[in-house]
């Protein structure tokens, strides 16, 4: 069995064809927002990060925009710097291009203001777009897909029913040489040793344990205690009682498979597989860690309804 998808240079294969505008720092974002509303056949990726950061924060955003502009639904890219921002946007911009793909950065505070660079890049990607539309969909192996997995609004049909039929579509693509990708590390509480008694090796094992425990102390740290704090008040009101109750349900959507690997937030695995992104349980956040994982399909469970989708990954509501 194949699907219908776009193959690009580095191996890789797409489910759409679109030319990425992706700002480096929430400065530039109405600017992004600008160029993308000129030029149809592109997708904007937005964020408000990207300044005042500690040197590891700094290392995940630039590891996240490098992996989302990598991404195989993105024929090419464009990012738009403000031009102070700490982060090397040069250094993202040539990691990205490593795809084999175009990419182009555009530097606001450089190029001569907001006006300037809103002309320049609506020039650009209309020629991005161009160059796009000669790509044609292609016969590709299921070894070609990566499903990822979100759960948010959940309520107790989400662990009954969602999650364990996505789970059974992940086992499925598995079987057949894809790969998959689940993370929401705050919503294994309580169930992460079934986790971890999948696991490829004792090393993976204890990494999830690992993870879950050092989740757990962050929120501890603060002054909350996540086994009090979740589930939230929309969970309970769709019939969730306890953390653990509601992580069952959560862990379900990985399927059964044996677990290869976990990847931080903003790394890609580097192999096939099915792998955990030690990633928060936010539902804008997770799909980001997600789509730069490499997901090109996405699967969002909610039983309650959520609005939440991803611009450059299409995302299937499982209900």
């Amino acid at each position: 069995m194949n699907f219908s998808g776009y193959p690009r240079p580095d191996g890789t294969a797409g489910t759409r064809n679109y030319v990425g505008i992706i700002p480096t720092v929430g400065c530039s974002c109405d600017t992004a927002r600008q160029i993308a509303q000129n030029v149809q056949g592109t997708a904007l990726f937005t964020h408000f990060q990207g300044c005042d950061h500690t040197p590891d924060e700094l290392e995940v955003l630039e590891r996240t925009l490098v992996n989302l502009g990598r991404h195989p639904n993105l024929s090419s890219v464009i990012y738009v710097s403000l031009g102070c921002e700490p982060s090397d946007v040069p250094r993202i911009a040539h990691l990205a291009a490593q795809s084999g793909k175009r990419v182009e950065m555009l530097v606001i505070q450089r190029d001569g203001g907001t006006l300037r660079t809103v002309e320049m890049g609506s020039r650009l990607a209309r020629e991005m777009v161009s160059d796009a539309g000669r790509a044609t969909r292609e016969e590709c192996p299921l070894s070609l897909l990566s499903f990822g997995a979100e759960c948010g609004g959940s309520d107790t049909t989400s662990g009954l029913a969602a999650n364990p039929a996505i789970g059974d579509a992940f086992d499925r693509l598995l079987d057949a040489g894809g790969s998959g990708i689940f993370s929401e590390t705050q919503e294994f509480i309580g169930a992460e040793h079934l986790l971890a008694a999948r696991a490829a090796t004792p090393e993976v094992a204890d990494r999830i344990m690992r993870m879950v425990a050092e989740c757990e102390q962050r929120f501890l740290d603060k002054g909350v205690d996540m086994r009090g704090a979740n589930p939230a008040r929309g969970n309970i009101e769709g019939g969730l009682t306890t953390i653990e109750e509601k992580s069952l349900g959560a862990i379900a959507k990985g399927g059964t498979h044996v677990i290869d690997g976990v990847v931080e937030y903003g790394e890609r695995p580097d192999r096939k597989g099915l792998f955990i992104v030690n990633g928060m349980g936010m539902d804008t956040e997770n799909l980001t860690c997600l789509a730069a994982a490499g997901a090109n399909v996405l699967f969002f469970s909610t039983g309650r309804g959520t609005p939440v989708g991803f611009s450059f990954v299409p995302v299937i509501k499982v209900t």
